[in-house]
């Protein structure tokens, strides 16, 4: 049986993802398409606007306004927000919910790390839901981090699902990262690794994949369907901020800094300090 002190945790990372922002223009169905199908509960909600999260926690604010351009995915912005499962049997517990829902999937794959799903909601933002594998099977022998995108077992992991069934979202379930749509990877490397701080843990080709802790990524950056794509248009549904969550007060005076020198001046509001990205996602940094 494998030790659960072998799983990584979370709240070790000097940089974790908190909260995803999404405008979005139909919030009743989209509000609902999360509640439904990840079981995410309502901790706020007005006509413009739901808050949405595991128990009291937000993960995900929905922002409404239906004169909202439809997400173009040539665009920079969302490649998906994975929600990442507590353990392998809660997300078999999950498979198994929809499977009996009848919810349409976009694939599923063994990335050696984690196990993943993908789907989409209502306006097409893309969604992961995946588990990671124990630690000590993410390296190879020089102790570099081993990604793939490999056939899922999905029978091997059903067999791992326990008593009970899926309620909801899990305690201890979280938004394990975000994985973003650029124009150019060199330039997110600039501001991710740069000027953020993350490591790059991995890369694909036309893709960097963005660690903090020793995690496998808590962001990523991909080209695949934006090469070359200029500044996010105003006005167009999808991702409007990634919220960043940094285990030291000090770490965010350093990104700070940092940026300055790149020539940036971040910020500061109430939801914490704001830095955008070349492509112009806003990045939301907070302790």
């Amino acid at each position: 049986m494998t030790n659960s002190t072998d799983f990584f945790d979370m709240s070790t990372a000097p940089l974790r993802v908190g909260r995803v922002r999404l405008k979005v223009r139909d919030l009743d169905a989209v509000s609902s398409f999360y509640r439904s199908i990840l079981g995410l509960t309502q901790i706020e909600r007005d006509d413009r606007r739901a808050v949405l999260g595991q128990d009291r926690t937000p993960l995900l604010v929905l922002e409404a306004d239906p004169a909202l351009v439809s997400g173009d995915r040539r665009q920079a912005g969302l490649f998906h927000t994975a929600f990442l499962m507590p353990t392998r049997a809660d997300l078999a517990h999950w498979v198994r919910y929809i499977a009996e829902g009848g919810v349409r999937l976009q694939g599923a794959s063994d990335h050696i790390v984690s196990e993943a799903f993908y789907l989409a909601d209502p306006e097409g933002n893309g969604i992961e839901v995946y588990a990671d594998r124990p630690v000590s099977r993410w390296r190879d022998a020089r102790g570099d981090i081993r990604m793939a995108t490999e056939p899922l077992d999905v029978q091997d992991l059903l067999a791992a699902a326990q008593s009970g069934g899926w309620a909801g979202f899990p305690e201890n379930g979280s938004i394990g990262h975000v994985h973003l749509q650029v124009g150019d990877t060199a330039a997110a490397d600039r501001f991710y690794r740069d000027v953020l701080g993350f490591d790059i843990a991995a890369d694909y080709p036309g893709a960097s994949f963005y660690g903090s802790g020793g995690y496998h990524h808590q962001l990523a950056g991909n080209i695949w369907n934006s090469r070359g794509a200029a500044r996010r248009p105003e006005g167009m549904a999808g991702l409007d901020a990634v919220e960043i969550i940094a285990r030291n007060a000090a770490d965010i005076e350093t990104i700070v800094a940092r940026a300055r020198q790149a020539g940036m001046e971040p910020e500061a509001g109430a939801e914490g300090t704001l830095l955008r990205d070349p492509w112009g996602i806003a990045i939301t940094l907070r302790h």
